[in-house]
C-alpha cells in the first residue's frame, strides 16, 4: 500500500519493535496525529480464538466522545411510551418497519422488544448488512427499553471479533486527555476479558495496538 508523506513521517516516530506502556502509547498516538480533523483513537486487539469461539458484547465507556446517537426503538403500547419518555429519537412499530423497507436509514442504532422481532426480522437484508439488526447478545432486543436507551445515550458500544480474531473499537478522540482515553481502554479490556472462552488454553490476548484514524499503529505492552 502506498503511503503519503505525512504518514511516513508519523511512522518514523514509532519503533515497531517496542511494546509501549499504555499511557506512553496514547501520548505518542496523539503526538503523531497529522490530520486536519479531530481523529478518532481506535484500539485493535488480536485474540487467540478457535473457529468455534464467538466474542461479542457491549461496553459503556466512562468518557464520552461521540455525538448524540439517533436511537430507533421498535415497540408498541406501554413499551413505546417508555421509549419515548427515555428519549429515543424514533419510536414505532409496523409503520417504521415499512419505512425502513422503503430505504429510510436515518438512525445509528436499533432497539426492539421481543414481540416486535417477527416484523423486525424481515429487515435482515437491510439492517444486517449495516450491523444494525437488534440482537439479544448486545441487549438491543429487550423489554427494558428504558434501560437500553439510557445506556445507548451514555455511549454503550458494541464490539465483536471478526473472522481473523481481531476486535476493533473507537475509544476516544485525539483532542481528549490521554488519561481519559486510557480509562476508556481499561473499561473495554476489562469487559473483553470477561468474554474469554471457558475452554480456551493459553493466552487470550495475543497483541494490542492503538492508532488514530489516519495514523500508524502503536503496539502496547498490554501485560
Amino acid at each position: 500500500m502506498k503511503r503519503g508523506k505525512n504518514f511516513k513521517q508519523a511512522a518514523a516516530k514509532v519503533d515497531s519493535a517496542v511494546l509501549y506502556p499504555t499511557l506512553d502509547a496514547l501520548n505518542l498516538v496523539k503526538e503523531i496525529s497529522y490530520a486536519k480533523f479531530d481523529e478518532t483513537v481506535e484500539v485493535a486487539v488480536k485474540l487467540n480464538l478457535k473457529k468455534s469461539h464467538t466474542v461479542r458484547d457491549t461496553v459503556v465507556l466512562p468518557n464520552q466522545f461521540a455525538g448524540e446517537k439517533k436511537i430507533l426503538v421498535f415497540a408498541k403500547g406501554e413499551k413505546a411510551e417508555e421509549a419515548k419518555a427515555a428519549g429515543a429519537t424514533y419510536v414505532g412499530a409496523e409503520e417504521l418497519v415499512d419505512k425502513v423497507k422503503d430505504g429510510w436509514l436515518d438512525f445509528d442504532v436499533c432497539v426492539a422488544t421481543p414481540d416486535m422481532m417477527r416484523e423486525v426480522g424481515k429487515l435482515g437484508p437491510v439492517l444486517g448488512r449495516r450491523g444494525l439488526m437488534p440482537n439479544p447478545k448486545t441487549r438491543t432486543v429487550t423489554m427494558d427499553v428504558k434501560g437500553a436507551v439510557a445506556e445507548l445515550q451514555q455511549g454503550r458500544t458494541e464490539f465483536r471479533a471478526d473472522k481473523t480474531g481481531v476486535v476493533s473499537i473507537a475509544i476516544g478522540k485525539v483532542s481528549m486527555d490521554a488519561e481519559k482515553i486510557q480509562e476508556n481502554l481499561n473499561a473495554f479490556t476489562a469487559e473483553l476479558k470477561r468474554k474469554r472462552p471457558v475452554d480456551l488454553k493459553g493466552d487470550f490476548v495475543k497483541s494490542l495496538s492503538l492508532a488514530s484514524t489516519m495514523g500508524p499503529g502503536v503496539k502496547v505492552d498490554f501485560k
